[in-house]
């Protein structure tokens, strides 16, 4: 897959009215792997499904306490999905053919996989965007319902065991609306700003960073600082001229609310036009 016909894709895909959130990883996979083609990203599709035919027939009105416990002991018993401290320091953590092949990876990737499986399965299934944490819900988020953290096997958890294990990792307390059901987008952006996070650690995987921030700035909603990250790093690795331009357009967007902030772009493009003489 070319890079032009795969950001052209996942463009589209984001912009669907239901967008797919496994294709919309796997594309993420493809960008950070051009080897990948359709019969690779067809494939894991195809296990996603392989996965959700061996769950038991269960119904979208079983109890959520079932329907969490059949995903655990399906993925995280018998097939191995897990994660460890040691994920936190591969790119492949974030990607999902990845981690449907090591089976290990990221709380979110891995939720990405739970969600995915007890969908195709008919499951009542939403993620759950925790601070620092991924997990995933079963059931009726403003009724009955249960969470799992697949990072940990499937293990189920109440909201309130939820919110000690973030607080006493983040040291703030997880506020109600952090229960609400994760949209597909702002899994996608949260999986790529993951992504962004490893490759900013690694100066020499500046090219890593850069594509993750150009995912994010084809999604229809995303923060506009991005485009300020994405000019720097344009100029960062040698692109002064198109570098400038955008360091002054995202100055004209932010100067009715931020007007200092403007002016200290402006600054920064003009130095970068200046490294062209």
């Amino acid at each position: 897959m070319t890079e032009t016909s795969g950001r052209r894709r996942f463009a589209e895909a984001a912009r669907d009215e239901r967008p797919d959130l496994a294709l919309l990883c796997l594309l993420i996979a493809a960008e950070a792997d051009p080897g990948l083609g359709e019969r690779e990203l067809d494939a894991a599709q195809m296990e996603l499904d392989r996965l959700a035919g061996m769950l038991p027939a269960l119904g979208r009105h079983a109890e959520p306490e079932r329907w969490a416990a059949a995903l655990a002991e399906l993925l995280g018993e018998r097939c191995g999905f897990h994660g460890t401290p040691a994920d936190y320091r591969r790119l492949e953590s974030s990607l999902l053919t990845s981690v449907l092949e090591r089976r290990r990876g990221l709380p979110i990737l891995l939720s990405v996989v739970w969600l995915e499986v007890a969908r195709r399965a008919g499951a009542p299934v939403y993620g759950v965007a925790l601070p620092g944490h991924f997990v995933v819900g079963f059931g009726t988020p403003e009724g009955r319902h249960v969470l799992a953290d697949p990072f940990e096997g499937g293990r189920t958890l109440s909201e309130e065991e939820a919110g000690l294990l973030v607080a006493g990792a983040t040291g703030t307390p997880v506020p109600p609306a952090a229960f609400s059901p994760a949209e597909p987008l702002e899994i996608v952006l949260r999986v790529l700003n993951n992504i962004r996070a490893w490759a900013a650690a690694r100066p020499e995987r500046g090219g890593v960073r850069l594509w993750a921030v150009e995912l994010s700035l084809l999604l229809p909603s995303h923060p506009a600082r991005l485009r300020h990250e994405h000019a720097e790093l344009l100029v960062e690795r040698g692109e002064f001229a198109r570098g400038a331009r955008e360091l002054e357009e995202y100055a004209e967007v932010i100067a009715p609310v931020e007007p200092e902030t403007a002016e200290a772009v402006r600054r920064q493009a003009l130095a970068a036009r200046a490294l062209l003489n």
